[in-house]
């Protein structure tokens, strides 16, 4: 995306299925010159955080309601979107276009041709298992349509030095005249980051990508996870070793429990989704793998917790955790 890096004018950007706004902070991050003209969401309680992220609230409600003359008003230079997984999720039904949670992303992409000022650029961002789905299928056959051209990745922030080992699949679509710096992967879908890079060299076999050695590779190459976590945020500055073990697993301190209490995971959640959290220390060099269910943990214990739940599980109560979500 550096055909418009030169210019003065910033890009107008439109960020689809917004939530919390991972979309809009990796942009600010990337330092791209552009500003999000309108994001959306239907979720409130995910528009309040994201609202407090960023000082902005997105248009709340069902994207299926907007239509040509809504987005042509924004004349927007760049889409980004990060529509609903479940219909593809391999641990889902994966119905594709059949799922409901599937026809606004598929609306959105029915209105391209109807615009009188379609974007430039489109970033599409999903689960594995999207590339193999009618809605992908429904996806390119838009863009080609309509003078995209593309190039498609499945990558893990492995390769990119990160200790997390979740591969997501990612689209960039560019219409013409405007192209990629290695064109000859246009309309590809390649699982390694070199033409990113601006690498013309050719991409790895599928074999040697799904190897062991492969990753054990990447996976040595990443910093710890100790390295990307806030641990300051835990008791107002003070470092985790203030805290000790107790017999009923709750983390204790000097700091008051209504201090503490944000970072505890609900007893409710621990009894129902238990078998299925991940338990990981700061030095570790990942913190995903699949598991029984749909939830991970990133809990940060002193060692000797650590070693008290290795090969047990943590009996019902109060645990620390840094973050948790569901996976997909």
């Amino acid at each position: 995306m550096m055909e418009l890096e030169g210019s003065r004018k910033p890009w107008r950007v439109l960020e689809f299925y917004s939530g919390i706004g991972g979309m809009r902070y990796s942009l600010l991050k990337s330092a791209v010159n552009a500003t999000v003209v309108e994001a959306f969401d239907i979720n409130d309680v995910a528009n309040d955080v994201y609202q407090h992220n960023f000082g902005h609230r997105p248009f709340q409600g069902n994207i299926q309601t907007l239509n040509a003359t809504d987005l042509d008003r924004y004349n927007a230079d760049a889409w980004l979107l990060s529509p609903p997984c479940q219909p593809y999720t391999r641990q889902g039904l994966q119905k594709g276009s059949s799922d409901a949670r599937a026809s606004s992303f598929i609306k959105i992409l029915e209105l391209i041709p109807q615009l009188l000022q379609p974007p430039s650029y489109l970033f599409v961002e999903n689960v594995v298992g999207f590339e193999t789905s009618d809605t992908h299928e429904i996806l390119v056959e838009i863009l080609e349509k309509n003078n995209f051209v593309t190039q498609e990745f499945i990558l893990s922030p492995l390769q990119f030095g990160l200790p997390y080992s979740r591969p997501r699949y990612y689209c960039l679509a560019k219409r013409k005249p405007l192209s990629y710096e290695v064109p000859e992967f246009n309309n590809q879908l390649l699982r390694t980051p070199g033409p990113l890079l601006g690498q013309t060299e050719s991409t790895m076999e599928k074999e040697q990508l799904q190897s062991a050695e492969y990753w054990d590779e990447l996976l040595q190459a990443c910093q710890p996870v100790d390295d990307f976590l806030v641990l300051k945020t835990f008791g107002k500055g003070k470092d985790l070793s203030t805290y000790s073990v107790h017999a009923n697993d709750s983390a204790k301190s000097d700091t008051s429990d209504e201090e503490n209490n944000v970072y505890f995971v609900p007893s409710s959640l621990v009894e129902r989704w238990g078998s299925a959290m991940v338990i990981v220390g700061g030095a570790s060099l990942k913190y995903y793998r699949y598991c029984l269910s749909s939830f991970k943990a990133l809990l940060l214990f002193y060692k000797k917790l650590l070693q008290i739940c290795e090969g047990y599980w943590i009996p019902a109560g109060n645990c620390p955790v840094i973050s948790w979500g569901t996976i997909s």
